[in-house]
């Protein structure tokens, strides 16, 4: 999945969160474009969500990971949702309560027949995880178009994000032109590239390859 280059990005002119789900046949009915975003439960995902949003407390943060125990909608300009998925990895909650967190989120990025595409994120400061290359594997099997998004990047100079995103790229096996975007919720670093991206993915008209 491919990211624009140039521009301001999409203007957020209203944000409202929907609501909370735990059964993907609980879901709003199918109709406007959504892009989920996934990751492990301590990179960022609610402070992304806030930022994109330009809101402070839309998506709660917490110190704790694993916060994120279901799925959560959000709608931007009445016009998309972003869909924000429970983090993997580091949560300390039971076996059986992961498993079913991971049918949870395959069963929605297998059915739902409105989604455009997804936001990969990665900690900028660490090789990616198991899961992480566990969940791009998974996502090319089943062709869903997806963007790698590296967030933390205040947290680093700016040669070692070119180096960290460097090395992010050769661990996932990317092309070599797809290189990880680098974001900041803190600085602002990036948004308005990943607004970009939003805004085209957003636009397409059907679903990719593997969601016809």
């Amino acid at each position: 999945m491919q990211r624009r280059t140039m521009g301001e990005g999409m203007k957020v002119k209203q944000v409202d969160f929907v609501g909370v789900y735990v059964d993907v046949n609980q879901l709003p009915a199918a109709g406007l474009p959504e892009v989920a975003i996934v990751g492990r439960s301590n990179v960022g995902k609610s402070s992304l969500i806030n930022r994109l949003a330009n809101r402070k407390n839309l998506a709660k943060t917490s110190s704790t990971p694993g916060k994120t125990r279901s799925i959560n909608y959000y709608c931007f300009n009445n016009s998309w949702y972003l869909v924000d998925l429970p983090g993997y990895g580091f949560a300390k909650v039971s076996r059986s309560e992961k498993a079913r967190w991971a049918k949870m989120i395959e069963g929605y990025l297998t059915s739902r027949k409105t989604l455009r595409g997804v936001i990969l994120l990665v900690d900028i400061r660490h090789p990616p995880s198991q899961d992480d290359r566990l969940m791009k594997d998974w996502l090319e099997h089943h062709q869903i178009p997806y963007m790698v998004v590296a967030t933390k990047a205040d947290k680093l100079s700016r040669s070692a994000r070119q180096r960290n995103l460097a090395m992010i790229r050769k661990e996932l096996q990317l092309p070599v032109e797809q290189i990880p975007l680098g974001v900041s919720s803190v600085s602002g670093e990036g948004i308005n590239e990943l607004l970009q991206s939003l805004d085209e993915i957003t636009a397409f008209q059907t679903p990719p390859p593997g969601l016809s």
